[in-house]
């Protein structure tokens, strides 16, 4: 993708893109967030209902299924695209590991403050909470996803399933 071939399709000028959004990596993560929250509200995603359930948890069984959910939402809005962006890895290309190493730290955030609910209830994790968020960043990653739905041929539902296992599997 470049921004001239962009501006062409969406019948503007370059500058026009690069004034509105900015440079390739600006456009990869507006086009990112629109999909991955599935509106172009600016509420945060940890304000949003779906991840309030979360967090509201009240033990780890609740937690898992709430969060295998959410994170099935999430990979059903985002996972074509980042199949399309990252299908061959960020192969040395600056502006795909820049996006990926953002997205990866905004997943890590929010894994943190998804068990911090738990936490703040006193509910014990088997695990310190660095390494809890650990298991939940690792197992809840896109690659993860990715290959189980879309290599393995595994539906969403299969997908959720096994994710909530693996996470309450993980932090019990």
């Amino acid at each position: 993708m470049t921004i001239t071939a962009l501006a062409d399709t969406a019948g503007v000028s370059p500058q026009t893109v690069y004034n509105s959004i900015g440079g390739k990596a600006e456009v990869i993560k507006a086009v990112y967030d629109v999909v991955l929250a599935g509106d172009e509200d600016s509420t945060p995603m940890s304000d949003r209902p779906e991840f309030r359930r979360v967090t509201d948890a009240t033990d780890v069984t609740s937690y898992a299924a709430a969060y295998a959910a959410w994170v099935r939402v999430i990979y059903d809005r985002v996972g074509p695209l980042l199949g399309v962006l990252l299908g061959h890895g960020p192969g040395g290309d600056p502006v795909l590991e820049t996006f990926v190493a953002t997205i990866d730290a905004e997943r890590r955030h929010g894994n943190a403050n998804s068990l911090r609910g738990l936490a703040e209830r006193g509910r014990a994790l088997s695990h310190r909470f660095d390494e809890a968020v650990d298991a939940v960043w690792t197992l809840t990653s896109p690659d993860v996803y990715d290959r189980l739905v879309r290599r393995c041929g595994w539906t969403p539902a299969a997908y959720e399933r096994w994710l909530t296992n693996q996470l309450g599997s993980a932090l019990s």
